[in-house]
């Protein structure tokens, strides 16, 4: 079962997780082959998530650069404000579809934790959320819509506190429930197949993006670019233009200068982490890193399989950006467009404004947006001051 992307990817995991997910991969493929289960998926991506999420053209943005056209993919639009619901949704119905009534989930900056919240009420699925208790405080406005939402949010206090943390609580309580709990992960990170669900799942963007630009500006874009911190909207972003001539940008968290912030593929090392063989951000005897980054989201010391390969193979290219410039970005959008970004984004924003500085008016860079600002206001206020 264990698929890998070149060397990476596999599945290390406790022995009394295999069964779970051998399940976990026939419900899957099952699934994808089912009319039924697609219709539903696309019924309330629809009706419940707002999709198709539009195309937008930066205008304002673009006269900041003086070069290329650039273009938003506005998943800051989807319900919950972020990509992370196409996933979330996906893996609830397979939830349901295995006869799961709990869902259990990680989450940083809270996203994909509302995400799993919504789904869980609208499929009336018991809902538990593990966050690190560092992130817990940065991102208030999304535990409290999670309690909302009726998920219980249970804090981690172990380590850094933060995602990596999550992740591992999230993975003991699935050991212990595993007859009754479906983990719905996050990222596209983890054993297999995770990653390639999420990958799944989060294609739409990417899927969206080919039609969309070729009505807007009859072709495909020269450029995308998206944050990469898990990878779930980049891998989302990049897999459908993997067979093109699409050039593919991912922006790492640099944290602040001066720091490896929460860069893998830009300051990393292959290594196993929660499961699956990619890059990770270690020292020399194989410990896990600390990361730093202004965001929660991408302050995560792994990234997903997939993505190690597409480096490796040189199919997709991989920079980091640091804290300041992800404000820099923040502001640039709030102000040239009446748009707050969220901090992840804001990354790939402030890449995507270099490179379209670098090429003529004629070529078109199109940027996932992957989350709005409303969950960042504390911290980006809180970094003004």
């Amino acid at each position: 079962m264990p698929r890998r992307y070149g060397p990476f990817g596999g599945s290390f995991v406790p022995e009394t997780l295999v069964p779970a997910l051998h399940e976990l991969d026939r419900a899957w493929r099952e699934a994808r082959r089912d009319p039924e289960f697609r219709r539903e998926l696309r019924r309330l991506s629809e009706t419940l998530g707002g999709r198709p999420t539009p195309l937008y053209f930066a205008r304002n943005l673009t006269r900041r650069a003086r070069g290329a056209e650039i273009w938003l993919k506005r998943e800051d639009l989807v319900h919950g404000g972020a990509h992370k619901f196409n996933n979330a949704l996906g893996q609830g119905l397979l939830a349901r579809r295995m006869g799961k009534p709990r869902l259990i989930a990680e989450t940083g900056a809270g996203q994909h934790g509302v995400a799993t919240a919504m789904i869980g009420a609208t499929l009336g699925l018991d809902t538990e959320v593990y966050m690190g208790s560092v992130d817990m405080e940065r991102q208030k406005p999304n535990v409290e819509r999670m309690r909302l939402l009726g998920a219980k949010v249970i804090p981690v206090t172990t380590g850094a506190r933060t995602l990596k943390d999550a992740i591992n609580a999230a993975l003991r309580d699935w050991i212990a429930n595993v007859r009754t709990t479906h983990y719905l992960l996050g990222s596209a990170v983890g054993p297999y197949p995770f990653p390639a669900i999420v990958a799944d799942f989060q294609s739409v963007i990417g899927r969206e993006i080919r039609t969309q630009s070729v009505r807007a500006f009859g072709r495909l874009p020269d450029l995308v670019v998206a944050c990469v911190g898990g990878g779930s909207n980049a891998i989302g972003t990049f897999r459908p233009l993997l067979r093109t001539k699409v050039e593919l940008l991912g922006v790492e968290a640099g944290g602040p200068r001066g720091s490896k912030g929460a860069g893998s593929l830009t300051s990393g090392s292959p290594g196993v982490l929660h499961g699956s063989f990619s890059y990770v951000l270690q020292d020399q005897d194989g410990q896990v890193s600390d990361t730093e980054s202004i965001s929660a989201g991408l302050d995560y010391a792994g990234v997903g399989p997939e993505h190690a390969w597409l480096k490796e193979s040189g199919r997709a290219r991989y920079i980091a950006v640091h804290d300041t410039d992800a404000l820099r970005a923040f502001h640039w959008l709030a102000r040239d467009e009446g748009i707050l970004p969220a901090l992840e984004p804001s990354h790939a924003l402030f890449a995507a404004v270099a490179e379209a500085r670098k090429r003529p008016s004629t070529q078109h860079v199109v940027v996932t947006l992957s989350g709005r600002g409303d969950k960042d206001l504390g911290v980006v206020l809180g970094a003004a001051r």
